[in-house]
């Protein structure tokens, strides 16, 4: 899914990605509002992963 894609259904993508990421919080996703580099930063952040890490997995989630 492109970053346009994912930016324009984010409301409704918010949910699923607290579920798969749970220690995003409310405010983080709030924040990250269908940023792809947005959420990769929170991941890294919250998660310890490394940015190849964080990417692969926002990649893979959103194909």
């Amino acid at each position: 899914m492109n970053d346009d894609k994912v930016k324009g259904n984010w409301k409704e993508m918010k949910g699923k990605v607290q579920q798969k990421w749970g220690k995003l919080t409310d405010d983080d996703v709030d924040k990250i509002d269908g940023r792809r580099e947005e959420l990769v930063g929170k991941l890294q952040q919250q998660y310890g992963k490394s940015r190849e890490e964080a990417e692969r997995e926002v990649d893979d989630y959103f194909k």
